[in-house]
């Protein structure tokens, strides 16, 4: 009976913020949502809760979605430029961040966080406008688009490793911190080079 009436609850909640949320969401807001319905320290009795504050939550959905995203747009520049060093960089992104990827989905299930399913608007934005271009104009806005996420991705890490509550998180982000330190430090490079 209480396993039902939690069934009816959470199916409730669900349909009144659809509901009342006017535009849809997208898949990282999604996953905040429910991580924000999970969090344990204001809904555990009637959600079974997360093992992490929504703040840890949060910086797995943001790291999660910089992630897939990197990943997808490193595969975008394998099949689209034909500059070596966007090359080589494109495979690291794929390859690194895929790791990552992976090793955060591990913790993410373990602490029944729920993670996006797919990147977020801006993200795919981003990478349709990058789908429309070709050669230099390619390049340049790739480049442009990891030294701005980049950028991005290290604060988050740095925040978590500094901030956050939950210790594998933390850690996680630590040890990311320095790899994405290195993707910045090549494009970078590669930003210089193409002026």
């Amino acid at each position: 009976m209480k396993k039902l009436s939690y069934l009816l609850m959470i199916a409730a909640v669900a349909v009144s913020v659809e509901a009342c949320n006017g535009p849809a969401k997208d898949a990282k807001e999604n996953a905040d949502s429910l991580n924000k319905t999970k969090d344990t320290t204001s809904n555990a009795m009637n959600t079974g809760g997360i093992a992490v504050t929504n703040d840890d939550a949060k910086f797995a959905t943001a790291a999660a979605n910089g992630g897939m995203a990197e990943v997808a747009l490193g595969k975008l520049a394998l099949t689209k430029t034909s500059n070596a060093q966007i090359k080589d960089f494109a495979t690291m992104m794929v390859a690194d961040h895929g790791k990552a990827n992976d090793e955060l989905m591990a913790i993410a299930k373990e602490k029944n966080i729920t993670l996006p399913a797919a990147v977020d608007a801006d993200h795919q934005k981003k990478m349709d406008d990058l789908t429309k271009l070709t050669g230099k104009d390619f390049d340049k806005a790739y480049v442009d688009a990891m030294v701005d996420g980049h950028k991005k991705t290290l604060d988050l890490m740095k925040d978590e490793a500094k901030d956050g509550k939950d210790a594998e998180l933390k850690g996680f982000a630590a040890k990311t911190a320095p790899v994405v330190q290195t993707h910045l430090e090549a494009i970078n490079k590669i930003h210089d080079s193409m002026k």
